[in-house]
């Protein structure tokens, strides 16, 4: 929906008398903005409350004496005889209280006799306190054209100033607007402001710029992580399966419209299970670079190591963050982690809480978001993440097989300044039977420190020795690998 679509929208259901609408919005300025066309296409005049000028009448002028505390502001729309819209800013804290809840609600009935509303602006409107009493509303994220006027406005301000010189070719600027996407107005204002006046220019170079500053942006909260990520497809080894299914996909993306025609919609996901070690997480870099999107990884034991009694209200914003962004990849490490199955007393039933959220937004998100979660232990997982239908597919990734490990250690080798063709790649593949992609790497890190203390080149023997004195995580952790593997029997796709 546009925020032209939701203009009507919000002025037919003031006509319907619905008298509390709750307009879910951390844009307070550009929610204010509409609502003030909203009053002026009901002609109604707009009132707007803040707990530091209580009730002032649209544009600000002097506040109503006496309405600084909701209770009194309250009261005085109860008694007043002026139809009217009003805002109330930031009220969710006070909403805590039932009493003064129910106060609220009292005032939303004076408009089934007036005309107009009340209107609760804000991100964390206090859902469960109004109960059906509030019609709950969301502002769209910004569209392309208000970017669009966004950068013009900036541009005009700027020059009015001090010269401006704009170089940005049609392709610059789709790209620069494109890369706003899933920023506040505010913020998308800020970054372009700050990007002209460092050198008095707009040019193809801010778009990298632009891109720098929406990673800090989207990271504020700390619960995501924005990349673009340089890791391919060449980079992993094996996983034919898994590749071929990727590819498939991909030409969707490449051509929506025949898709659309196919009855195809942009794909759901993925959940990769296997031990550490094997290619997961960099598979997940690798798509997100095949496909030409933006990376974001979700932290998920930032979920509630540090947002204890806000986790959900933080959670949900790192999802809308998401579809805001669209389209993207959503890589969620070792998502165990954020939706372990365990005792919800534990945890006050965050972990629960948090868990039916998810599986409510991979239900009907609105975004094209392809999710890539990889878990090490499925034995933690809920049961109902796993369920069909929650991701497109479920992929086990085992432990490399011999040809892999060969290819794996001529790739390690290279990136080392070694020559491949002067080891025994085949020996070196059967020494390492039962190793990660991981932990043949770091046994080529440890033989390398050896070959250099003892002044000699690495050999191939130096690196069967100190695989020797490896014990990988399938002699370690052999009986959850053997668990991990009866699992994904008949229940997961090999992946290779």
């Amino acid at each position: 929906m546009s925020a032209h679509d939701l203009r009507a929208d919000l002025a037919l259901l003031v006509r319907s008398r619905h008298s509390l609408i709750a307009l879910d919005s951390a844009e307070e300025d550009r929610a204010l903005e509409l609502l003030r066309f909203v009053a002026t296409d009901l002609s109604l005049p707009l009132f707007s409350w803040s707990a530091t000028k209580g009730l002032c009448r649209e544009p600000q002028d002097h506040g109503v004496y006496g309405t600084e505390k909701p209770a009194q502001a309250f009261a005085h729309v109860m008694a007043s005889p002026i139809d009217a819209l009003y805002v109330f800013h930031d009220l969710a804290p006070y909403l805590e209280d039932r009493i003064l809840a129910q106060k609220l609600k009292d005032a939303a009935a004076h408009f089934a006799t007036h005309a107009g509303a009340i209107v609760l602006l804000g991100s964390d409107v206090p859902r469960d306190a109004l109960g059906n009493a509030a019609t709950v509303v969301e502002l769209p994220a910004p569209g392309v054209a208000e970017y669009n006027e966004v950068l013009d406005r900036v541009v005009r301000t700027l020059s009015a100033q001090n010269p401006v010189q704009v170089t940005l070719t049609a392709d610059d600027r789709a790209r620069l607007l494109n890369n706003l996407r899933g920023l506040t107005l505010l913020d998308a204002e800020r970054i372009l402001t700050k990007s002209i006046m460092e050198d008095g220019r707009l040019s193809s170079d801010d778009v990298s710029a632009v891109v720098d500053a929406k990673r800090a942006t989207v990271e504020r909260d700390g619960l995501l992580e924005y990349s673009s990520p340089q890791e391919s497809m060449s980079d992993v080894i094996g996983l034919t399966a898994l590749k071929s299914w990727l590819e498939k996909r991909r030409k969707v993306l490449a051509e929506p419209e025949r898709a659309a025609q196919f009855g195809l919609t942009f794909p759901k996901g993925l959940l990769l299970l296997g031990l550490p070690g094997c290619g997961k997480s960099l598979c997940a870099k690798a798509v997100a670079m095949e496909w030409k999107l933006p990376l974001l990884k979700l932290d998920a034991a930032a979920l509630y190591d540090k947002y204890i009694g806000e986790s959900e209200r933080h959670f949900s914003h790192a999802m809308d963050t998401a579809e805001q962004i669209a389209p993207v990849i959503l890589w969620i490490d070792e998502v165990e982690k954020a939706f372990a199955s365990g005792d919800a007393s534990q945890d006050g039933g965050v972990s629960t809480r948090i868990l039916g959220a998810f599986l409510s937004w991979m239900q009907d998100r609105k975004g094209d978001v392809f999710v890539v979660a990889t878990a090490n232990d499925v034995a933690k997982l809920p049961p109902e993440l796993l369920r069909k239908g929650r991701f497109d597919e479920i992929f086990f990734v085992d432990l490399p097989n011999a040809a892999a490990r060969q290819t794996l250690f001529s790739l390690h080798l290279r990136k080392r300044n070694q020559q491949p063709e002067h080891f025994d790649l085949a020996a070196l593949a059967a020494a390492s039977d039962g190793f990660s992609g991981a932990e043949i790497e770091q046994a080529i890190v440890s033989a390398l420190y050896t070959a250099f203390s003892q002044k000699t080149a690495l050999t191939t023997a130096l690196l069967v020795q100190e695989l020797g004195l490896t014990h990988p995580l399938s002699q370690t952790m052999a009986e959850r690998l053997d668990a991990l593997r009866e699992w994904a029997h008949g229940r997961a796709v090999p992946a290779d």
